[in-house]
């Protein structure tokens, strides 16, 4: 009678079991299923967790192999020397799986191929760059980006011989094309290549929108597609509003913190795309650290569930308000994309996006006492940083997130002493217009 005692380097080629049900169910009948029906159990298997019905926190730092030679087949993956990753969970500065059941589900939203999660959206943000960038690189980026993130490439970056070239946001291909060719210049020059197009649209805090397909068609003509990925921080307007793979993108970025954990009491970023963008990522993020929580993760995949409502409440308040404030008389101007001037602007508007938001920038009349006067009394919406809460925040970025931008160009990008940056929350639209009202009498 033959031996059936399971030999363990038959493991070798069986993938340790994950969190998740595979093959998952993502159609009924032919109709593919929404992401806000997949929020509700994708990537998450109740049989194996006791057949509680919302994941666990797992609070652990590693994880017991089912033998040596499967141990073996993770660190495999995990350090390069077999693609793809390890097949299951190893450690948790690697993977986790609330981590990973958060990942798969922040993918749908893009429909990207691979999502990593992160500490923070700077931390997504300055691993991805390094996984791409090396000395004698060369970044091509627009204008305006959140301040962190452009005082990383020009100050942080260059410190390792990585320079970059900027843009306006409302770039048009003639224009792109000849800063790419500059771009590429000059990495030649220094001996390194163009190695990322980075993107912020809209961008923060003007709302300027980035013309992403013919980004896509100038790196496309000019560059090496295959080493140069498009990545685009899609925070403002993300997930719901715009899908930037969709327009050419290659890799997504999201401060999670925002709209996707919605209620001003979490802290992390991530990013999204085909699978071959995701992996060097995944390997530094490996190396460095920085993987979400699983505690945050957890709080996003409760927050996931209820994105789509929190964030269409939010818009609609905020076309109320902002149909409101167009026409005050003690409000300068609106950089709301309900109500775009430029004929350039709303091109890509209508091309790229599916909704306008609920952050803009308004410009009070006056200087920065006049917009501390409106910030001041301000009696239901708070005086604070960030955006995508539940309830509306109000900032003076000039004086506060851009504080650290010199003033010069803070002029070039229009970031005023009297732009304040307003994100609605899904209070009472009404209540919030009467706040707006009586902060703006203030003035």
């Amino acid at each position: 009678m033959p031996d059936s005692t399971p030999n363990p380097v038959d493991a070798v080629d069986t993938p340790t079991p994950r969190r998740k049900p595979k093959p998952e169910t993502k159609t009924i009948g032919g109709r593919a299923l929404k992401p806000s029906t997949l929020m509700m159990g994708h990537g998450y298997d109740p049989a194996l967790s006791e057949g509680s019905l919302k994941a666990p926190i797992f609070l652990t730092s590693t994880f017991a192999f089912e033998n040596s030679a499967a141990g073996k087949r993770h660190f495999e993956g995990i350090t390069g020397k077999r693609p793809g990753g390890a097949d299951g969970l190893v450690y948790s500065r690697f993977n986790g799986p609330n981590q990973e059941i958060l990942e798969d589900r922040l993918a749908i939203w893009d429909g990207a191929e691979d999502a990593l999660s992160f500490s923070s959206g700077m931390t997504a943000i300055t691993v991805m760059m390094l996984a791409y960038c090396n000395q004698g690189d060369v970044i091509v980026h627009s204008g305006p980006l959140y301040a962190a993130t452009e005082g990383f490439v020009a100050k942080a970056l260059s410190k390792f011989g990585i320079t970059y070239v900027d843009f306006a946001a409302g770039a048009t291909r003639e224009e792109l094309d000849a800063v790419l060719t500059q771009a590429k210049a000059q990495a030649e020059a220094q001996g390194g290549k163009v190695a990322m197009v980075y993107l912020e649209s809209p961008a923060n805090p003007t709302n300027a929108l980035v013309d992403i397909e013919a980004v896509r068609a100038a790196r496309d003509s000019i560059l090496d597609a295959s080493a140069t990925p498009i990545a685009i921080d899609n925070t403002f307007l993300g997930p719901l509003w715009s899908r930037p793979l969709d327009h050419g993108a290659d890799i997504v970025v999201y401060s999670l913190t925002k709209y996707v954990g919605g209620h001003s009491d979490l802290v992390a970023g991530s990013i999204a795309g085909a699978k071959s963008w995701m992996d060097p990522v995944r390997a530094l993020r490996n190396t460095m650290g920085g993987i979400a929580d699983p505690n945050t993760a957890w709080m996003l995949l409760r927050s996931l569930e209820t994105v789509e409502l929190r964030m269409q409440r939010a818009g609609e308040n905020a076309a109320k308000v902002c149909a409101f404030l167009k026409d005050h008389p003690k409000v300068d101007g609106l950089g709301y994309l309900g109500f775009i001037d430029d004929p350039r602007q709303q091109d890509i508007f209508d091309r790229h996006c599916s909704g306008a938001g609920s952050t803009f920038s308004l410009f009070v009349k006056g200087g920065e006492a006049e917009a501390f006067r409106f910030l001041d009394a301000m009696k239901i919406a708070k005086l604070a940083v960030s955006l995508g809460g539940t309830e509306t925040l109000a900032s003076c970025p000039a004086a506060m997130t851009h504080l650290s931008v010199p003033d010069e160009r803070k002029a070039q990008l229009g970031i005023t002493p009297n732009l304040v940056r307003i994100s609605i929350g899904i209070e009472d639209p009404d209540d919030l217009i009467a706040d707006f009202d009586q902060a703006l009498a203030a003035v």
